[in-house]
């Protein structure tokens, strides 16, 4: 059998990441590089085209892995790519996922095609854990925790302001909250009690810093709700101090199996680089992608649709022999 035929479209921190985790999947082969930048601007040493050249390719793909951002990028080019591609996204906007889906899994089904979408580790692995640990622990409680780390999403969100010149969102999850829920207490827990945020930015010159913070704080979908705090700092500060990208976080069921039996079910991930890992995510769920679309099996996947075995490189019966 050859090699998966991947292309990237999209070359910031999470194309680099694809880019560079492909090199760990020897099923896989990486075929172009696509960009709405000039291609030659480019620092590296893989096949790079235009995003225009894109087309040309519809016959050579077996899957388009998309790195753009939630707020724009995604919803755009989604749909206009599964018309063509086998496509997996990381769309992370978990309040527009239905929508999303249904308007991708008309068009992958009408073009014969499967999108693979909010592909990553939340949406994506912490997901997966989520309804594990509801199904197993049906009578409980799950919470979810992120950070602390750096926001992929939330950071772009942010640079996609008018006036922000460069920008970094910390999630920074209440660490005493987690304590008692460890404990067995069951706090007032949501996503935005749970949390806050905070945003180092570079302003741009002749903007207002008030006017930039009051458009950020008061974003739907990603800090509106949330305790945010957003910090204006210097070009040289923040290439000293905010370039790296840290992330991680936790999914906790804490359930029981019977009066005076509790049990506690865990999944947690601590990472040097968000973006690498999600994008290692998304590789194994574009193998997933292309194995469905080999077996016609057309339409909008999560990663609650796609059975475990199809991201492993090995077959199913060295899979049963090593790991069940």
């Amino acid at each position: 059998m050859g090699k998966i035929k991947i292309g990237i479209l999209g070359y910031g921190n999470l194309g680099k990441g694809v880019e560079e985790g492909l090199n760990r999947n020897p099923d896989m082969e990486l075929l172009g590089i696509f960009t709405r930048r000039n291609p030659q601007d480019l620092k590296t040493k893989s096949p790079c085209y235009a995003l225009d050249d894109l087309e040309n390719f519809k016959d050579k793909l077996d899957v388009l892995i998309m790195c753009g951002g939630s707020k724009s990028d995604i919803p755009d080019q989604g749909p206009k790519m599964t018309r063509f591609f086998n496509t997996v996204d990381s769309f992370d906007k978990h309040g527009k996922i239905p929508e999303y889906f249904e308007t991708m899994d008309q068009i992958a089904k009408d073009n014969k095609k499967v999108a693979v979408i909010s592909t990553g580790w939340d949406p994506g692995l912490f997901s997966l854990n989520r309804l594990i640990g509801e199904a197993v622990l049906p009578e409980g409680k799950t919470y979810t925790f992120w950070g602390r780390g750096v926001s992929q999403g939330h950071s772009d969100a942010v640079r996609k302001v008018k006036g922000v010149k460069k920008a970094a969102q910390y999630t920074l999850p209440k660490e005493e909250m987690i304590k008692a829920i460890k404990a067995g207490q069951d706090p007032a827990y949501t996503g935005q009690t749970a949390h806050e945020r905070e945003v180092f930015v570079v302003l741009a010159e002749g903007f207002d810093r008030d006017e930039v913070r009051k458009e950020i704080v008061n974003m739907p979908d990603y800090f509106l709700g949330y305790k945010t705090l957003v910090h204006f700092i210097s070009d040289e500060e923040f290439e000293r101090d905010h370039r790296g990208m840290p992330h991680g976080g936790k999914v906790i069921r804490q359930g029981i199996t019977s009066k005076g039996h509790s049990a506690s079910y865990q999944f947690e991930l601590d990472l040097a680089s968000n973006p690498e890992f999600t994008a290692s995510v998304n590789i194994a769920y574009a193998r997933a992608c292309y194995r469905l679309a080999k077996n016609e099996e057309y339409g909008a996947k999560t990663v609650l649709d796609i059975a475990p075995g199809l991201l492993s490189m090995c077959s199913m019966e060295e899979l049963r022999k090593r790991i069940i």
